[in-house]
């Protein structure tokens, strides 16, 4: 196959994987197995001590799971990837990966609720602090630096805000003071690809967009290859001293035979090994079915958000929308220069009638689903502040942009026409 670099549009279907070496299958095989069959003691030996790598145990690595990780790191421009069970799973770990008891990193504020909570108090009863900063600002991350902060987080598109993140600004900052930026970007896959900007670490729910179907939970971690983790040696001990937990290894000495992957191999033989938050091969299967259609989907998905965007701009019920495309200033600016093909498929509104109006509206609805989700194929609603941020204080969720009226949609790809159709009767009865 050409070396030559391929259009997204085609590496969502060759990238990785062009058949199976045993059948000539094409399609990615399901390899629902837990363990594999060793050439002899040797070579056993040898992927235990990480002299080469290849499948030992399913909760670490499946030829399934292998595909997907391949295919979306090639996609995104990174080195390598890691398939886990959830995003939830890939947030916990891509910081993980970095911290221990007595660290702490610094996210934006602007983060779906579970983000935050998982931050705030789960891994807070871990020993590892996150200090919060409003990225409106780049240099609050700066100044919420110290010795030990180990990384940077922040969500590309945030749910439910819409304010894109200031990738490149805060990766500067962080190279600066060695500090790697880790971006989530579950709402924005192949309209921003981080790693371009400045970021170190990109991370995905695969539940959402690039499953697409809403039939299977997941997550992925892509290392960018792009951090020089030994240059701050003293900020990444987990990666630059020796590791207890396997023969002593140092991860940046060790993996220079393979490349720049100190970060990830980690998180795969240490991390993925002893929490086993592993994704299944039948998941790994589906979300390479999802990947074949992503472009597609998300340009469908683009055009109907700006579709609904305009219409409830105009609706004299609505009091507010909140919509990439539709803002001014740095947030607009920020949309144009990292969003490339769309302003993504989430839309917020607020009606006339606050957070009963918002429930009314809801409820009315017949074509569009009420879950808790976001990037299905279908047209998804939900009230944030009674159900993904209610966990959340009332002062953290307005730092997030959760108003008590504020509802969310996640556009589908059905005809604009027919969404228009139910949003429309919905607001009359709200």
């Amino acid at each position: 196959m050409t070396t030559r670099r391929m259009h997204p549009e085609t590496m969502v279907l060759h990238a990785a994987y062009r058949q199976d070496e045993a059948t000539g299958a094409v399609a990615v095989p399901i390899y629902q197995t837990t363990s594999y069959q060793f050439r002899g003691t040797q070579h056993a030996e040898n992927l235990f001590a990480l002299k080469e790598l290849g499948n030992i145990y399913s909760r670490i690595m499946n030829p399934t799971c292998d595909v997907l990780e391949r295919r979306f790191a090639a996609i995104e421009g990174g080195v390598a990837g890691l398939a886990v069970g959830s995003g939830q799973a890939a947030s916990t770990f891509a910081v993980m990966n970095l911290c221990q008891s007595g660290d702490n990193f610094v996210s934006s504020t602007d983060l779906y609720g579970g983000t935050w909570n998982l931050f705030a108090n789960t891994l807070k009863g871990m020993g590892v602090e996150v200090r919060f900063v409003d990225p409106a600002d780049p240099q609050a991350f700066a100044r919420a630096t110290d010795a030990r902060t180990r990384c940077y987080y922040a969500e590309t598109l945030p749910n439910p805000k819409l304010q894109v993140f200031p990738i490149r600004e805060v990766a500067e900052i962080g190279r600066s003071l060695g500090v790697p930026l880790i971006v989530d970007n579950t709402a924005a896959p192949l309209i921003c690809r981080p790693l371009d900007h400045g970021a170190a670490i990109v991370m995905y729910s695969t539940t959402k967009y690039i499953g697409g179907h809403g039939t299977s939970i997941g997550g992925l971690i892509i290392d960018g290859g792009n951090f020089d983790w030994e240059a701050h040696a003293e900020r990444f001990p987990l990666l630059t001293q020796p590791d207890p937990s396997y023969h002593g290894a140092v991860w940046t000495e060790a993996v220079k035979p393979l490349g720049p992957i100190a970060y990830i191999l980690r998180a795969r033989v240490i991390l993925l090994r002893d929490i086993g938050a592993a994704m299944s091969p039948f998941n790994a299967f589906m979300f390479i079915q999802g990947l074949e259609t992503l472009a597609l989907r998300m340009r469908a998905h683009c055009e109907n958000a700006a579709h609904v965007a305009a219409f409830l701009s105009a609706h004299p019920k609505v009091t507010a929308v909140i919509y990439p495309g539709l803002q001014a200033g740095e947030a607009r600016k920020r949309a144009d220069q990292y969003l490339n093909g769309g302003y993504g498929a989430l839309v917020g509104f607020e009606l006339k009638g606050g957070r009963e109006a918002g429930r009314r509206f809801i409820d009315a609805l017949q074509l569009v689903y009420h879950v808790a989700n976001i990037g299905d194929a279908r047209t998804l609603a939900i009230h944030p502040a009674t159900t993904t941020h209610s966990q959340l204080s009332e002062e953290d969720r307005i730092a997030t942009g959760v108003s008590d009226g504020y509802v969310r949609l996640s556009i589908g790809i059905e005809h604009s026409d027919d969404i228009l159709a139910d949003l429309a009767q919905a607001i009359e009865q709200a």
